[in-house]
């Protein structure tokens, strides 16, 4: 099992990443864990999270945030693929608008005016075939 660097006790992110807290997996290496959002605003809603806990996007360097946005570049891939989307809107709250005080890129399918209605395990299972 890869472990977290930094932890923060009652970080959401931080137990995640350490399998403290389940969650539908979809990328893992070294730095960053990409999983499918809890509570999606879209079919496919995907957050890339640095396995440093980093609050905010001022505390990145640019090791990590290349690396953030090549994953989210691979994985925009896989995802357009398999949802059926042409296109992705990438996202970062900052401040008060960042539920989560632990550093994280969205990925976001565009589906139009239609948002999709599956689940998340059905999302995931969707992602998970070959």
């Amino acid at each position: 099992m890869i472990k977290l660097v930094i932890e923060v006790k009652d970080c959401l992110f931080c137990k995640i990443i350490n399998n403290e807290v389940e969650s539908r997996k979809l990328y893992e290496d070294e730095e960053v864990i990409a999983i499918l959002d809890a509570y999606p605003t879209v079919d496919g809603h995907t957050l890339i999270i640095p396995k440093k806990h980093y609050v905010d996007f001022k505390e990145l360097d640019e090791k990590i945030i290349n690396h953030m946005y090549q994953v989210a570049k691979d994985l925009s891939e896989m995802l357009m693929k398999k949802l059926n989307v042409s296109s992705f809107t990438f996202a970062v709250n900052y401040g008060n608008r960042q539920a989560i005080k632990h550093f994280h890129l969205h990925l976001l399918p565009n589906y139009g005016r239609n948002k999709g209605k599956k689940n998340v395990e059905e999302i995931f299972t969707m992602l998970k075939e070959k």
